[in-house]
């Protein structure tokens, strides 16, 4: 009976030492797939002189971030739902700041999308890889960047909710 046992163990870690290999030659596969084939075609996109709360109306389970173009769709900056979290914490009680500081963290109807948005997001190329789309989203620890041309054109918005994806589907 022990013998039996060893064989069906013995044929059981060769099956997931088969499929280890397998999905680590996936895994290299991933690395060298274009953006432009993973990223989100159909992202939500703002001016900057949207009112912030027409913003967070549009927001939903599935938009958690938005990119802010001018007239022509080169990027101006970007924003997210994490982005906005930080203008509603409470001041803490015995914190000391300058009366411009308090002036940033106080939101009215009147705020615009370009007063919160970050100016210099972290982007990627239309032309790069997932590899260095990876790489810079690890090193960074940013969850969703902007696509865009050399001419500063957002193409789309590559989140790692899309490389995830891609490696469910590799991988299954």
């Amino acid at each position: 009976m022990k013998k039996k046992i060893l064989r069906i163990i013995g044929k059981r870690k060769l099956v997931l030492m088969s499929r280890r290999e397998e999905l680590s030659y996936n895994i290299k596969y991933i690395s060298k797939v274009p953006v432009r084939i993973v990223m989100d075609k159909d992202f939500l996109k703002v001016r900057p002189e949207t009112p912030l709360f027409d913003l967070i109306s549009r927001f939903s389970s599935e938009e958690t971030s938005a990119v802010v173009v001018d007239d022509e769709g080169k990027l101006i900056g970007f924003i997210t739902m994490k982005d906005l979290l930080h203008y509603f914490v409470p001041p803490r009680r015995y914190s000391i700041a300058g009366f411009g500081m308090l002036k940033k963290y106080t939101l009215s109807r009147a705020t615009r999308v370009e007063d919160i948005m970050i100016r210099r997001p972290i982007v990627i190329n239309v032309n790069d890889d997932l590899g260095q789309a990876i790489k810079l989203m690890v090193e960074t620890g940013k969850h969703h960047l902007p696509v865009i041309d050399r001419e500063r054109r957002v193409h789309g918005l590559l989140e790692v909710k899309d490389i995830i994806r891609l490696i469910r589907i590799v991988s299954s």
